[in-house]
């Protein structure tokens, strides 16, 4: 059966779409990577956007539960991804008892919400003893670069964007133990199309979608050939993590 697309609205990416493949790719490389740690897993994945994510760990967790406050988003997860769990949910307020789940994922949605450490400190308390978050957002640094950490956000659905130590920080503030914090970055073939499009495939989308010109032929097909695989996620110090795109932070809610 066929499910209509999600509309493009800036706030949430969808796959299937040539114009919107970068950014598909880039969250669901994030996804693949946290494939394997969720394997067996009973998964939380809060703030669950158009799905696909979900249904990707659900290849190998032992049930995945998607939350999404939007009804209409909801309703579509639920027709698309049968074999998900769907609820609509105030992700401050998650509707879990306490210590019920083994993994929370939540990938780019912290930086939507107003009460970023409520967020957080809802994750840790339905996490069980030893149960994980996965937490990715935008790296303030990239995303919005020159802007504060009391400046609005470039994205105007974005409340409070986050460097990797402010993140770190607001999840440690939540009582979890952060064991990992990385960095989502291009890879070679990547580099090669920003080179191809004077430094910038990201600031070439961008700049188009701003004007509303037609993309040219060259950036289509090199936004449409971009795979998962063309990213790289990586912590080899601090320095790199702040160059990054996006961050990764992955922490243990400890006995």
């Amino acid at each position: 059966m066929t499910h209509a697309p999600l509309p493009l609205t800036g706030e949430r990416t969808v796959p299937g779409l040539d114009v919107e493949n970068y950014w598909f790719r880039r969250h669901e490389a994030v996804y693949l990577a946290l494939a394997p740690a969720c394997s067996g897993a009973v998964v939380v994945d809060a703030g669950v956007g158009e799905g696909y994510g979900a249904a990707l760990l659900a290849r190998t967790a032992r049930r995945v539960l998607a939350l999404e406050l939007d009804p209409a988003v909801a309703a579509h997860v639920g027709a698309r991804y049968p074999d998900l769990g769907v609820a609509r949910a105030d992700l401050q307020a998650l509707p879990l008892a306490d210590g019920s789940v083994d993994a929370v994922v939540t990938l780019q949605v912290i930086e939507h919400l107003w009460d970023q450490p409520g967020f957080l400190a809802e994750c840790a308390r339905v996490l069980r003893p030893g149960g994980r978050l996965h937490c990715a957002t935008p790296n303030r640094l990239t995303f919005s670069p020159g802007a504060g950490p009391d400046d609005r956000p470039l994205n105007p659905f974005h409340t409070r964007e986050l460097t990797g130590a402010e993140l770190a920080g607001l999840v440690t503030d939540a009582g979890l133990h952060v064991e990992s914090l990385l960095g989502l970055h291009h890879g070679t073939a990547l580099r090669a199309i920003d080179a191809r499009h004077g430094g910038s495939v990201i600031d070439a989308q961008v700049g188009l979608a701003l004007s509303g010109e037609p993309w040219p032929d060259a950036l289509t097909a090199d936004v449409a050939a971009v795979t998962a695989d063309d990213f790289a996620l990586r912590a080899d110090d601090v320095d790199d993590v702040d160059a990054s795109l996006d961050l990764l932070v992955s922490a243990v809610r400890r006995p």
